[in-house]
């Protein structure tokens, strides 16, 4: 019972020194808030250049050939073993009826050159997408040494592009990220050391009376973490509010090339739960590590003080 209202007691101090320090506290909120908005804005920005890639590698399809005159076995044959290929995401069969009919229309008013012939000079063929692009000059190679295949037609450039530009993407944004968790850290530590600083007194006179670390930790760690959860409140807020009125430049942008933008509520869950951890971790352990060093400085300074 009495541990229970210690808990309290400790951890109200701590919601009070936010008030009491209420000129830092808004300024570690306002800069907090700007860290989580910029790492919320590096995984918005991050989701739809990772779409754009994706649908952009969507369209990178590879056309497999089979052997001209072909029988209906030889072509199921080279189809089950395109489909057991561990990288091949879809298989779709193009019959030389279907590629024929396709060359007429290209011909348009030309067709007629073709009207002495019919479908026995084409190949059937596959049309496929692949799951890691990555891995797609290893697939190709794969697809040209199956038996009764005449021809892989792909552009291993663009895919070798694509693979590119996805890395750089995400170590930029990886690179974003750790630098603004670091820079939350250093916010919340010293702000709690802040606080320390202007309480040093209290502090001496509970170690001196035989106050226990922990008993003078709670206050700092529930202020540090207190900060934390209000910066991502207002963070998730504030994230919501620039891409709603930013969505329509960065949809002119992104529908020049094809594609639209990410639904913010798809991942609200995430980017919310993202926020609470990031805030609940740099305060608790901004304060923790503040408050350890803090103690530790000023040991000798409270034995003088017994």
């Amino acid at each position: 019972m009495k541990k229970s209202r210690n808990i309290r007691y400790l951890t109200s101090e701590g919601i009070k020194n936010i008030g009491i320090n209420r000129l830092m506290s808004v300024a570690s909120i306002a800069v907090l808030m700007s860290c989580l908005v910029m790492i919320g804005a590096a995984v918005l920005i991050y989701l739809n250049v990772d779409t754009l890639l994706q649908n952009i590698e969507d369209q990178n399809i590879i056309m497999v050939f089979v052997d001209v005159g072909a029988d209906e076995d030889t072509v199921k044959s080279v189809e089950s073993q395109i489909e057991k290929m561990d990288n091949i995401q879809s298989c779709e069969f193009v019959s030389k009826a279907e590629a024929y009919n396709k060359v007429l229309e290209s011909l348009g008013k030309n067709a007629s050159l073709l009207s002495d012939s019919d479908d026995s000079f084409l190949p059937d063929g596959f049309r496929l997408t692949v799951k890691d692009m990555e891995q797609f000059a290893a697939t190709v190679s794969q697809l040209q040494s199956i038996e009764h295949v005449l021809n892989v037609q792909q552009n291993t450039d663009l895919a070798s592009k694509l693979s590119r530009v996805r890395r750089a993407v995400s170590y930029i944004s990886i690179c974003i990220i750790v630098l603004l968790f670091a820079v939350s850290l250093f916010i919340i530590a010293n702000t709690v050391r802040i606080t320390m600083f202007s309480r040093k007194l209290e502090i001496s006179i509970m170690k001196a009376v035989g106050a226990t670390n922990w008993f003078i930790r709670w206050p700092f760690l529930v202020e540090g973490i207190t900060i934390g959860l209000i910066s991502a409140v207002l963070a998730f807020g504030v994230l919501y509010l620039i891409y709603f009125l930013a969505s329509d430049s960065l949809l002119a942008i992104f529908g020049l090339l094809g594609n639209s933008l990410v639904d913010f509520w798809e991942y609200a869950v995430y980017i919310a739960v993202g926020f609470v951890v990031v805030s609940i971790v740099t305060g608790g352990i901004g304060s923790v590590f503040s408050i350890g060093r803090y103690l530790k400085e000023q040991g000798s300074v409270v034995l003088d003080e017994n």
